[in-house]
């Protein structure tokens, strides 16, 4: 049995909620979700399509006048995406929160070794690191190793707000992209920069994802990504902050500053790439 017929499809910047209260007062069977950053109406008879369509054109024209009580706004301000939109993003925070569990833990060394960028053994007390030979996926698993609670805590948080977010406007293959292309660079910089080392955490991915937002947002306003100008300042400001060296002058260890600016840069380039072909695409 087909699960509806699309009658509309606009951008995710517009309200449905009065035109949806006129269709159930008039009977018409419908339901509303996102799809690749655009709101699509579909209705469960075809006879409906071209009638909502029209009330729909109507309705936008000042032709039609569609009034619904205050209250009734309350469902629709309390119905976001839900966890069902992120898989993917749901994976990768299950997947930190085993990677912590085995540093947290103390699982056998021969486990953590099999996720950082380098192999290595202890010899005599002593860190060996190995050549990473063609154990490819050690180029993105150092994302999900972490060194402590305030770490996991707040790349989990930053990665669902963020991650969440532009896996249910692109779509779930897309995020798995985003990440692996991301991970990819911003391990292999710190690599690159810092030399063989422990080094792991899914900061650089969220700053990715941060950069990413940021300028497919700009370029492509309505799939409304774009974060708010104080989360910007903000994760910005932290970034600085790491960078020359005032995190690690207070006790906090170790940051791994090539990755998040890797990732930073990665990022906005894919942002980039993406909100650039949409554009081109609708033109």
């Amino acid at each position: 049995m087909k699960d509806g017929y699309p009658a509309l499809r606009v951008g995710l910047d517009e309200d449905l909620l009065p035109l949806s209260v006129a269709l159930r007062q008039r009977g018409v069977m419908h339901r509303i979700y996102e799809e690749r950053g655009q709101q699509v109406l579909k209705v469960m008879d075809a006879g409906h399509v071209a009638p909502v369509a029209e009330l729909y054109r109507a309705w936008r024209a000042g032709e039609v006048t569609i009034e619904i009580e205050q209250r009734e706004r309350a469902p629709a301000a309390a119905a976001p995406a839900t966890w069902r939109g992120a898989p993917v993003t749901l994976v990768l925070l299950a997947l930190s929160a085993a990677g912590f569990l085995l540093v947290y833990f103390n699982a056998p060394v021969s486990w953590l070794a099999l996720l950082t960028f380098n192999p290595f053994t202890l010899q005599q007390g002593q860190i060996e690191f190995l050549p990473q030979g063609h154990q490819y996926w050690r180029l993105v698993t150092p994302a999900f190793l972490h060194f402590g609670w305030l770490h996991i805590v707040f790349n989990s948080l930053w990665l669902w707000e963020l991650g969440a977010r532009v896996e249910r406007v692109m779509g779930s293959v897309n995020m798995l992209g985003l990440f692996t292309a991301i991970a990819l660079v911003s391990n292999s910089a710190q690599y690159l920069f810092g030399g063989a080392a422990i080094f792991g955490g899914m900061s650089g991915v969220v700053y990715g994802l941060l950069g990413f937002s940021w300028v497919a947002g700009a370029l492509q306003p309505r799939w409304g990504l774009q974060p708010r100008p104080a989360i910007m300042l903000f994760m910005v400001g932290w970034l600085v902050i790491c960078v020359v060296g005032v995190v690690e002058v207070l006790g906090f260890g170790a940051i791994a500053n090539a990755a998040h600016v890797g990732g930073l840069l990665s990022g906005a380039v894919l942002g980039a790439l993406f909100g650039g072909l949409s554009r081109i695409s609708k033109a």
